[in-house]
């Protein structure tokens, strides 16, 4: 049965490939590229994939040799309040958000999706490398470019009304086939950085949002070892540009063990101390063919983007609004405000977004 499509498209190549497919199955596809600044100049240039005025006009070029439909919808507004706001209030209380996650949950599977149903749309199309099985969400086989990890916080309704046509290829076979469909975005590189900040610079763009606020960096038996201008600018797991006055008496690296925004306070300590074995996390949701586990259910979880995996015991409390994970081994650098991301295999259950760690 055919369906009426919106194909979100960046202007890079995954979401040119994917338009052009779900075109080619026979779907009555529109293409639409999401403006995200009131002022596209601020943002990154160089044709990385995402959010650029250049990004645009590719998005044009493509739709034009699919032979779709294509517009442009305006979502600076939303963007500034659910992405970029939400990353400088996270980091302000001691938190490292994910913007790309936040992104898919906030924009493209909320307001976009929303739009496209009250428009009579059936479903989203999006470039993603990840697959949808019978409305459930797995990994793609491409383990490089897997995007399940950012995708996890999708609900199963969103889910229902999505399609990743790359689900079963690698990044090779996409650019491969971009080629052979004339899209000039065929070896247009990746996007990597965060879109929102021109120059790369986190804590410059941080710094200019909060302001300057000295504060003192401490050894985990509370002495002063240096000091910032802004515990913002640090996350934990760091080891670099830690400004410490003097090195640890046997000579390791010191690394960022915890930061506390009321106090304005950096703790530091060898990397033994970044070990954790639990991990709290608040509101869980559930999107696979588990639901929340109120006994000890044992899965995998990751932790960051195209991080490592550890074998873990999930398990909700209370209200179902908090779960605790018991992990088979050690992580490191794990920080509150990121996700974390559960499989049963390669398919995803659910998610949580990290409040502590020990």
């Amino acid at each position: 049965m055919a369906l009426r499509v919106l194909a979100a498209m960046s202007g890079g190549v995954d979401s040119a490939v994917a338009a052009a497919r779900i075109a080619e199955a026979g779907h009555d596809v529109t293409g639409v590229h999401l403006a995200l600044s009131a002022n596209p100049q601020s943002y990154r240039t160089g044709a990385r994939g995402c959010c650029t005025i250049e990004d645009s006009r590719d998005a044009r070029r493509a739709a034009d040799v699919i032979g779709i439909p294509f517009y442009i919808w305006d979502m600076a507004e939303r963007f500034h309040r659910d992405v970029v706001e939400d990353f400088v209030s996270e980091y302000a209380a001691g938190r490292t958000p994910n913007p790309c996650l936040r992104c898919n949950e906030k924009i493209k599977f909320e307001a976009v999706l929303d739009r496209a149903l009250a428009l009579g749309f059936d479903a989203v199309a999006t470039g993603h490398h990840a697959r949808i099985v019978d409305g459930v969400l797995h990994r793609s086989p491409d383990e490089g470019k897997d995007q399940s990890y950012v995708l996890g916080v999708l609900t199963r309704e969103q889910l229902g009304h999505a399609i990743f046509p790359l689900g079963d290829s690698t990044k090779a076979e996409v650019r491969a086939e971009a080629a052979r469909r004339g899209l000039m975005v065929a070896d247009k590189p990746d996007s990597h950085d965060i879109c929102f900040i021109a120059d790369g610079d986190t804590r410059g763009f941080l710094a200019d949002r909060l302001g300057a606020a000295e504060g003192p960096i401490v050894d985990e038996s509370g002495e002063v070892v240096g000091s910032h201008e802004g515990a913002y600018g640090f996350t934990v797991g760091q080891r670099k540009g830690l400004r410490i006055d003097r090195p640890a008496a046997d000579g390791r690296p010191r690394y960022v063990l915890s930061i506390e925004p009321v106090s304005n306070t950096v703790t530091v300590g060898p990397r033994s101390s970044l070990e954790v074995r639990a991990i709290e996390a608040v509101r869980p949701v559930w999107n696979g063919p588990v639901d929340a586990p109120r006994e000890p259910l044992d899965c995998i979880v990751q932790l960051r983007a195209h991080g490592e995996v550890y074998g873990c015991r999930a398990q909700v409390s209370g209200d179902g609004e908090r779960l605790h994970l018991e992990l088979d081994a050690p992580a490191t650098g794990v920080a509150a405000g990121q996700a974390a991301v559960l499989y049963l295999g390669d398919t995803v259950i659910g998610s949580a977004t990290i409040a502590s760690a020990a």
